[in-house]
């Protein structure tokens, strides 16, 4: 298993914090200090994977934000799933502002993920996918995930 890369990074009264890799039981978030920011954001665009182990841990270590405003970007399928799954999983002042959407071409075989955007492809409960995307060779693609359990966090 890849381990997590966490860099972080604090401008003005902002804490930018980047991960990526793997969140599992292996994982030691102590480290990597929330307390006493009055904003951070948290890019997730190269997490790999969560287990439950790391879904525990990253609660205990959103709970040391305070009061906080947490926003998330560029959250990968499996964030969102877990978004979705478990409760308590963002913080009460989280909020995502960009995640992906896996796509398909049947006939192709190819993959893409697009990134929606807040208050362009989605915003408070409801997502306005775009009308139209295509893979490298021009093919038409469709999303691979259930709408109505994918944007499920949106629509609450």
């Amino acid at each position: 298993m890849g381990k997590l890369d966490v860099k972080m990074n604090k401008a003005a009264d902002k804490l930018t914090v980047q991960m990526a890799g793997t969140i599992d039981e292996d994982v030691d978030f102590s480290q990597f200090n929330l307390a006493g920011n009055q904003a951070i954001e948290v890019e997730l665009s190269g997490l790999k994977s969560i287990n439950s182990c790391g879904i525990r841990e990253w609660i205990k270590w959103m709970g040391t934000a305070g009061g906080a405003s947490v926003s998330f970007s560029h959250c990968p399928k499996v964030i969102v799933d877990q978004i979705n799954m478990v409760d308590g999983f963002l913080p009460a002042t989280g909020k995502v502002t960009s995640f992906y959407v896996p796509y398909y071409n049947d006939d192709s075989g190819s993959e893409k993920n697009v990134l929606f955007r807040y208050g362009t492809e989605f915003q408070e409960g409801s997502v306005t996918p775009p009308s139209s995307v295509k893979d490298e060779e021009g093919n038409e693609m469709e999303m691979d995930v259930i709408e109505s359990k994918y944007f499920k966090f949106i629509k609450k």
